[in-house]
């Protein structure tokens, strides 16, 4: 899938979030890179670049101090190539988009992977 498609996608899944949620996206940046960098994947862990959709980089919210002002946005990254690997179709893939976001966002909020295991959304 060429780069637009993928960013139409995305788009589609961004305009698809509940105001509310959308509204917790503030002050974050959302980007689409093909695949996670090799710094990416060692910070967090992973060793299967098909293993990682997307990765939400920044300080959470409950950890943000009293001098944190004058930063550059926090990041949700979308990675184009693992989620193509999937072979879904369009609709699918929208809502693999959206699944990803919302997960990552959660990071955002101060959920941990543990947590969200925990409530059913990993």
């Amino acid at each position: 899938m060429d780069a637009e498609r993928f960013e139409e996608l995305v788009g589609q899944a961004l305009d698809s979030l509940p105001p509310e949620i959308e509204a917790g996206l503030d002050n974050v940046a959302i980007i689409i890179q093909d695949w996670p960098s090799r710094e990416q994947m060692e910070e967090n862990g992973i060793r299967d670049r098909y293993g990682l959709l997307g990765l939400y980089e920044g300080i959470a919210l409950p950890d943000r101090g009293g001098g944190y002002n004058m930063v550059a946005p926090d990041k949700i990254t979308i990675f184009q190539k693992p989620l193509e690997a999937l072979r879904l179709g369009s609709a699918e893939t929208v809502e693999e988009i959206r699944k990803t976001v919302l997960h990552e966002l959660a990071h955002h909020l101060g959920f941990s992977d543990d947590d969200l295991h925990e409530i059913g959304y990993d």
